[in-house]
């Protein structure tokens, strides 16, 4: 795939748009096709493959599965319906291959719709047991017409791989912050294009501005569900002991409100962090580990237990949309992507500063001879940027982490990360 886009914070509604036609599952082309457009901007990606059959836990990675076309055409007419070509949420993802005539009575069970909505198209999977149907909207279904219908599923399920790629930037120390996001969707643009955009724009972001770094950044990119179990059935020993704090990330693109998902027992670096980054923050809100649905549940699991939160803007099975083709190009927004790529960028801002801020002098520093505070005394200050100033000051003991600064001073992490640059400037934090 050829492109002209820069990975830039602005480019990245351009990357989604030109990534959403491809149908992606858990194997195959698609998935592959998408992992070899992001390791084209990020050399530092590194493919692995788990074979057809292979052994992860306690699961087996599936057959390859790959598509060509599929359809239901009325014998008599001709017309067509489920055109796989026309949009590929209208196949159920793992379809077997199938070629032959039906009557319209005995196909129902096999043509799935949407609970609710008459107008949209249901996103379906049957990874794990060989099975075959169409997806089409109730207004479709009510309209074809009775009679013999051909049926046809030009797929392949074959001894192949899972693919996933992960990145690792080294920092001074072993110790790891991880993100990952999922590949595994057709086309839809939130759920799930979004993670992998903004994933691959985190990574830019801290090897272009943290060239020397004192952290270790793990970047994933896997199938859902099977890609972190065969993921973590490999690298688990190594992450349990490194990996300090982490994000699934999912669900990023639109501008709803912004949402987490905290770890089993919310006491960790990771629950402190994407707090601190969003509690000022409009439409906020926050789910317990009991509303868990992504890949939280591999890397929080009773044996593994990372310290890993899932970030989404709109959480997964939250929104309207949500696994159907109305989750297309119009529900997110560049702003959207931006915005969430700027919550976690200023939680490795804060992770790189100095996760532990200390203040260098006994007492408060003098701050008026250093234009940091008005010379002009009486009453306490009222200024809100200046008491902000004084209360940051007042908890760097160099034991009380950023995280919770914001929440003893009530302020949120990109206004505390400010102060902490100036007063860094003045050498008056270490």
């Amino acid at each position: 795939m050829k492109n002209s886009f820069k990975y830039t914070d602005k480019s990245l509604y351009e990357h989604l748009k030109f990534l959403f036609p491809i149908c992606r599952s858990i194997t195959g082309k698609g998935i592959r096709e998408t992992l070899d457009y992001f390791e084209k901007y990020h050399k530092e990606f590194e493919r692995i493959k788990f074979r057809s059959g292979s052994k992860a836990f306690d699961w087996e990675i599936p057959k390859e599965w790959n598509v060509n076309n599929a359809y239901l055409e009325h014998i008599d007419s001709g017309q067509r319906y489920a055109e796989f070509t026309k949009n590929n949420l209208h196949l159920v993802s793992y379809s077997v291959p199938i070629s032959k005539i039906m009557d319209l009575r005995d196909l129902q069970e096999r043509i799935h719709t949407h609970k609710y909505d008459e107008n949209l198209i249901p996103y379906k999977t049957s990874y794990y047991k060989e099975n075959w149907g169409f997806c089409i909207s109730k207004k479709e279904k009510k309209n074809m017409k009775q009679g013999k219908y051909k049926v046809i599923i030009e797929s392949e399920l074959k001894q192949g791989s899972l693919d996933l790629s992960h990145a690792i930037l080294k920092g001074d120390t072993k110790n790891e912050i991880l993100f990952s996001s999922y590949v595994c969707h057709p086309s839809m643009a939130n759920n799930e294009l979004s993670g992998p955009v903004i994933l691959n724009g985190l990574l830019e972001y801290i090897k272009t501005k943290y060239k020397e770094r004192q952290y270790t950044y793990r970047f994933i990119m896997q199938p859902e569900t099977i890609g972190s179990i065969a993921y973590l059935s490999k690298f688990k020993d190594v992450l349990k002991k490194n990996v300090i704090c982490g994000f699934n990330l999912s669900c990023l693109g639109d501008e709803r409100c912004y949402s987490y998902v905290n770890t089993p027992f919310n006491d960790t670096i990771a629950d402190k962090a994407i707090d601190a980054a969003t509690f000022k923050l409009k439409k906020r809100k926050v789910y317990k580990f009991l509303e868990r649905g992504s890949d939280e549940r591999q890397y929080c699991s009773p044996l593994i237990r990372l310290p890993i939160c899932t970030f989404s803007r709109s959480k997964f099975g939250e929104y309207p949309e949500y696994h159907t083709n109305a989750d297309d190009l119009t529900l997110v927004s560049q702003k959207g992507l931006s915005d969430s790529l700027k919550v976690l960028k200023n939680i490795v801002d804060a992770f790189e500063m100095g996760l532990f801020p200390k203040i260098k002098n006994y007492c408060e520093p003098q701050l008026g001879k250093r234009n940091l505070y008005p010379n002009i005394g009486g009453a306490l200050s009222k200024d809100f940027s200046i008491k902000r100033r004084m209360d940051f000051l007042a908890y760097c003991d160099g034991e009380t982490n950023i995280f919770d600064i914001c929440k003893l001073i009530d302020h949120d992490l990109e206004n505390v990360l400010k102060e902490y640059k100036i007063l860094r400037q003045f050498e008056l934090i270490e």
